[in-house]
């Protein structure tokens, strides 16, 4: 048989919108394991923030590996062993600090451990409930010398248009220095250039012999874009918006609320 790798995003994917998970894609997850699959949860998350959903999942096993940070670190989650790992220049999240600043908008910045903001707002608050990840207070935040996080992250809790002139204003110095991407509505992320879940593909397929259509990608967002068109096969949730559907190869019959990536797997495992 033909070993197969999916690479899964989570949150509107792999996650109902309320964050739970789908008993069916548990069940399916398991199977296209026991058959000797490989399962790559592909996510902007990290890797604490994914423990308890990594549990959940029953994917502390042979052939189970995690791609966090958008791309940014590669874990196997047999072991916990970084297979791959890049941050953000701090001169380059220095100045996305300053920015932010600028334009009075949150933004936050990630440690091993959490996520790092200035000040207890509904920013943070709404993170904290999303991710499952505590925070740190850091009142000089905008102003460190040393930041050691992969990715910043910008948040708006109702006003998208601003994240999004932010990031228009911005295009002109982010090209070859870092990325950026809606990961929803709320959130604006900037990570090291390159670094995007695509990066997984070539990496897992080279280390495990694994043909490219062999592949198989999942996703709704826009950061979930590149994974979907690197992949041999890629899939876009019918929950996705059309930006991401119409560069899809196929479009799930069910959503992420009624076991859409179960299908996917059953189909190709």
């Amino acid at each position: 048989m033909d070993r197969k790798m999916f690479f899964l995003d989570m949150d509107g994917t792999t996650l109902r919108d309320d964050k739970s998970i789908p008993e069916e894609n548990i069940e399916a997850i398991q199977a296209a394991l026991a058959l000797g699959n490989f399962i790559t949860i592909a996510t902007g998350r990290t890797y604490v923030s994914m423990q308890p959903l990594i549990r959940k999942l029953g994917m502390q096993r042979e052939g189970c590996f995690l791609i966090a940070c958008n791309g940014a670190l590669l874990y196997d989650l047999k072991t916990g062993e970084i297979l791959y790992e890049r941050n953000l220049p701090d001169a380059y999240a220095a100045y996305l600090f300053a920015e932010a600043e600028k334009y009075d908008l949150y933004m936050q910045s990630f440690d091993g451990s959490g996520f790092l903001a200035r000040q207890v707002c509904p920013e943070a608050e709404l993170y904290t409930r999303t991710s499952f990840l505590n925070y740190r207070i850091v009142p000089d935040l905008c102003h460190l010398e040393k930041y050691n996080t992969p990715k910043v992250m910008l948040i708006s809790v109702d006003d998208r248009a601003a994240l999004q002139k932010f990031q228009d204003d911005h295009r002109a110095w982010e090209n070859g220095r870092c990325i950026s991407f809606f990961t929803s509505p709320q959130y604006l992320e900037y990570c090291p250039a390159g670094c995007t879940k695509a990066s997984g593909i070539p990496f897992f397929e080279q280390r495990f012999g694994i043909a490219h259509e062999n592949t198989i990608a999942v996703g709704d967002e826009e950061n979930d874009l590149p994974m979907i068109q690197a992949a041999g096969i890629g899939i876009a949730m019918k929950n996705a918006g059309e930006n991401i559907r119409k560069y899809a190869d196929e479009v799930t019959e069910r959503d992420n609320n009624h076991g859409g990536v179960a299908d996917v797997i059953r189909r190709y495992m």
